[in-house]
């Protein structure tokens, strides 16, 4: 049998056929191999295992699921054994005969190719070079649409980054407009209610002021007052502290390496 016929009337097969998938042939050309080294003699016995190693299938359920298709595809004759200990058998057709033979009549077309070259002037290289330019050409258009397409989704994701940017900023400055925030003289009457000082009041007002009224310098204050309680009590918290660290009286180390100008260096340590 001459394999290369085979194979091309297998492709030739493979082109009209849109229900195969890469899977399918690969898992072919496995068998085809093993077809081969039984000098293509039929039925082959196969082996689950190395079937799959050599198609690069990793899942049974793939490599059965194919086998299937190309039975039922009329590809191959699939007999399982349903043994572990025993090889399925695989019948391989024969698909050189499937090739369409040349026409008898090969002086007609090219006496019809010379008299197109008569006729309009143009040799059968031109036309074949003008084939060829024509199909770079189809193949140049394309590669710029595809790249015209790949820049419009690039600028589509940009814009629609910078939209979700817009609409953030906008509920943002939506949320600072709405929040009331207080005037010095308020928030100092508001700390001397409290028995705090005035100081603090500053402290606070300067500090959320230079911030734009932002907790933790990224959320809005929603509640001013809420928010001076809670500077009133990490205050008081800070003051405890730092009053408690400056009551504690300094530990006197030990100087044992502290020496006399007159030290005994016979004496030892």
């Amino acid at each position: 049998m001459n394999y290369i016929k085979h194979l091309t009337g297998f492709f030739d097969k493979v082109i009209n056929d849109h229900t195969l998938n890469p899977t399918h042939i690969s898992l072919y050309i496995a068998l085809f191999q093993f077809w081969n080294c039984n000098r293509f003699r039929n039925p082959i016995s196969i082996s689950r295992d190395e079937v799959m190693r050599i198609s690069k299938i990793s899942s049974k359920a793939t490599y059965h699921k194919c086998l299937k298709n190309l039975h039922a595809l009329g590809y191959i004759k699939y007999e399982p054994s349903y043994n572990p200990y025993k090889g399925s058998l695989v019948h391989l057709y024969n698909f050189s005969g499937n090739l369409k033979p040349k026409p008898k009549n090969s002086k007609v077309i090219k006496q019809a190719t010379d008299k197109s070259y008569t006729s309009t002037g143009t040799s059968p290289e031109q036309a074949e070079a003008s084939y060829i330019n024509s199909i770079n050409n189809t193949n140049k258009l394309n590669n710029s649409n595809v790249n015209k397409q790949s820049l419009n989704s690039k600028n589509e994701t940009l814009d629609l980054k910078k939209e979700a940017a817009n609409t953030k900023q906008k509920k943002l400055r939506k949320k600072n407009k709405s929040m009331v925030t207080p005037n010095e003289k308020d928030l100092i009457n508001y700390f001397l209610e409290q028995n705090f000082p005035e100081l603090e009041a500053k402290k606070f007002f300067n500090y959320f002021s230079s911030n734009g009224w932002l907790v933790g310098g990224k959320t809005p204050m929603a509640n001013w007052k809420a928010a001076a309680q809670n500077w009133m009590i990490n205050s008081k918290n800070f003051n405890a502290q730092h009053h408690h660290n400056t009551d504690i009286t300094p530990t006197i180390r030990p100087k044992n390496l502290n020496t006399a100008t007159n030290k005994n260096y016979s004496e030892p340590l």
